[in-house]
């Protein structure tokens, strides 16, 4: 699994012109998931994500995590984070879950998130044509990788 995170002042999902999911303050999770991922992976991930000290303390410093600030999550599908390009100049997405595998992990991920910050992660829709609009606070922009751990 791979995702963005961007440190955000607000951010929202529009599908078919209509918002179908917004927050004030927190991180937007952009998710990308290929053949290989587990429930491993999500664990790991999740652990990652919330424990990550990306916001601001009073002092100014990059020491509080999501779980800190009582921040809001919205996370997206993004099939493309597993785009590859070494080869011509349209990207292949072989590496990408197919819908059959991705699905149920996006799901367990959006389900383990949501209890280990103790909220509902609003998302957007698996596989839909979404908008996505967001203020990135800082900016802070973060690739973490679950084969990856750097």
């Amino acid at each position: 699994m791979r995702v963005v995170l961007q440190r955000v002042t607000s951010a929202s999902v529009s599908i078919n012109g209509n918002v179908h999911a917004s927050i004030n303050g927190g991180l937007l999770v952009l998710l990308g998931i290929t053949h290989e991922d587990t429930q491993v992976d999500i664990d790991w991930l999740v652990s990652k994500i919330t424990g990550m000290r990306i916001f601001n303390d009073h002092d100014g410093k990059m020491n509080l995590s999501i779980q800190d600030t009582a921040g809001e999550a919205l996370v997206i599908s993004q099939f493309t984070l597993f785009a590859t390009t070494k080869k011509g100049n349209r990207p292949g997405f072989t590496a990408a879950a197919r819908p059959e595998t991705a699905i149920p992990l996006y799901e367990a991920f959006l389900s383990s998130l949501s209890r280990k910050l103790n909220k509902e992660i609003p998302s957007g829709i698996f596989g839909a044509d979404m908008q996505v609009s967001l203020v990135n606070d800082g900016p802070v922009t973060i690739v973490v990788d679950s084969k990856n751990k750097e």
